[in-house]
């Protein structure tokens, strides 16, 4: 049986040097009041101190909530950081940047299924997943500033292919939340947006000998919740800490509870904002241009999740099933600061479960952000100078599905205009986002599958990887070739004899032309 303990006992339980691994996405999953507790102890006493921090996605909201809080504290409590997307803890990144702790970034699918390996007693998780990319240990090994040492990561031939090994270890600690508990410590999570790897990350420290906390927002008696509704079983959970704030207890980054996330209600999709008619609005409707009936379809964070919008706003949503990397699928993914979330899901399944969807080619198509982009078809959105973010799932999901479509606007801080069937450009951008060489490889253009179809949309013109070729196909309406592209990129691109001209109807505000491209 669980035992019910406050937050504050609940950090004087980590020993220093723990490994210690949370799961979820945002502040879905994440036991903020436990977090808050760690932090204040490491303040008061030093202790915990020296942690290992392993997450999968971006665990907070991008302010003061989330995994920063473990950075709050300053230098010595985390000294080891790694996970797919670590963006969003301010705190901690600051840390990072000043080599004042070691950080690594992995591939998100990789992060959440090995959990299951080291819950097996198996070595490790062997996968093509990373190959090319900052991960590849050839090139960075996933090593994200100066400090990093550990190799976390090694390249292995398998039957005369290459491979990637991640390499397990033992977990002395899983952290991580639910809805609610039994006096059993049984664990449901049916206010969660996201049923996330939790059972794995418990399952994991369970059997490496270590400990398992778990902070919910109810306590049931034990034998009144539906076993079907259990999703870290009690045999899994050794302390349970009752939130006592709702503030601990957000179900995304953006909202305290919204119903239609966690399935309780259908919500109209007429209740849904449509996108605001300007540039971004332009990129999303000719990704959607993309797609086509029956297609099974992943949204990344930022302006690729506002597709879901436009094909929404179109009347097409119930012909395709989008579907987003935490598990949710169908209904419409939600972006910032929901994003991972989607409102009416026909299905919530685990996360480590859709990564083996994902990285077995069962997507069609999939829709991820630009960042940088470079004369070989890299794309990085992982670093930026001392803006260290990580890949999230996009290296996994990059890597196995048969039409990837990248997203962005061509230049950053460009003013621009678009209405009456045309783009046109008030002041030209500062930041170029095609380079010669992009900074860190978050997307390997050289080990495109040759199957792939690799597109780069922008709202100036749309160019696809053709023989490890940028190569421009489509150019917008009212835009100069030479000045408007060519004079705004590091590298030349092969340029198509077949160049066409986007279609200016998504440059119209009212559009309605979808259907002749989805059918």
């Amino acid at each position: 049986m669980a035992k019910i303990i406050t937050a504050a006992e609940a950090a004087a339980l980590i020993p220093d040097g723990a490994t210690v691994g949370l799961a979820g996405m945002g502040l879905s999953g994440w036991p903020e009041e436990v977090a808050c507790a760690i932090r204040d102890s490491f303040k008061q006493t030093g202790h915990p101190r020296d942690l290992n921090l392993k997450q999968g996605s971006a665990m907070g909201d991008w302010k003061d909530r989330g995994a920063t809080r473990l950075g709050e504290a300053g230098p010595g409590l985390v000294t080891r950081w790694s996970g797919a997307h670590v963006g969003s803890a301010y705190a901690l990144r600051d840390l990072a940047v000043k080599n004042q702790l070691q950080c690594h970034c992995l591939p998100q699918g990789v992060i959440v299924n090995l959990w299951r390996e080291i819950a097996a007693g198996r070595p490790g998780l062997l996968t093509k997943v990373g190959l090319g990319t900052f991960v590849d240990p050839r090139i960075e090994g996933g090593r994200m500033n100066e400090c990093t040492t550990d190799t976390l990561v090694e390249l292995v031939e398998f039957m005369g292919e290459e491979y990637l090994f991640y390499k397990s270890f033992p977990l002395h600690v899983a952290l991580l939340r639910g809805t609610t508990a039994d006096e059993n410590g049984n664990i449901t999570f049916e206010h969660e947006s996201i049923i996330n790897e939790g059972l794995s990350v418990a399952a994991a420290a369970k059997n490496s000998g270590g400990i398992v906390i778990v902070q919910v927002e109810y306590l049931a008696k034990k034998g009144t919740l539906n076993p079907k509704d259990v999703k870290i079983p009690g045999i899994l959970v050794d302390y349970v800490v009752v939130a006592t704030s709702k503030d601990a207890c957000w179900q995304t980054e953006g909202v305290y509870y919204e119903p239609s996330f966690s399935g309780q209600i259908k919500k109209p999709l007429a209740a849904i904002e449509p996108l605001p008619f300007d540039e971004r609005k332009v990129i999303c409707r000719r990704c959607a241009m993309e797609i086509r009936k029956g297609d099974i379809i992943n949204l990344g964070v930022g302006m690729p999740a506002d597709t879901a919008k436009v094909v929404a706003e179109e009347g097409y949503i119930d012909e395709v099933t989008m579907s987003t990397e935490s598990g949710m699928v169908g209904g419409v993914p939600s972006a910032l600061p929901n994003f991972g979330s989607a409102y009416n899901p026909e299905a919530t399944i685990e996360h480590g479960a859709m990564f083996d969807i994902i990285d077995g080619g069962g997507l069609d198509m999939t829709c991820l952000g630009i960042g940088e982009a470079d004369q070989y078809g890299n794309i990085n959105v992982s670093k930026f100078g001392p803006r260290l973010t990580g890949p999230g799932g996009f290296i996994d999901i990059t890597g196995a599905t048969p039409k990837v479509v990248f997203c962005g606007t061509f230049m950053g801080k460009a003013r621009l205009e678009v209405g009456d069937g045309k783009l046109v450009i008030r002041k030209e951008g500062t930041i170029r986002k095609f380079l010669k060489n992009v900074e860190q490889i978050t997307f390997s253009g050289k080990y495109a599958k040759p199957d792939q179809t690799i597109l780069y949309v922008t709202e100036r013109g749309v160019f696809r990887l053709i023989d490890g070729k940028m190569t421009l196909e489509e150019i917008a309406p009212g835009i100069d070739l030479e000045k408007d592209i060519l004079a705004q990129m590091d590298f030349m691109p092969e340029i198509s004899k077949d160049l066409k001209t986007m279609d200016p109807g998504i440059f119209c505000e009212t559009w309605g032309g979808l259907g002749k491209y989805i059918e």
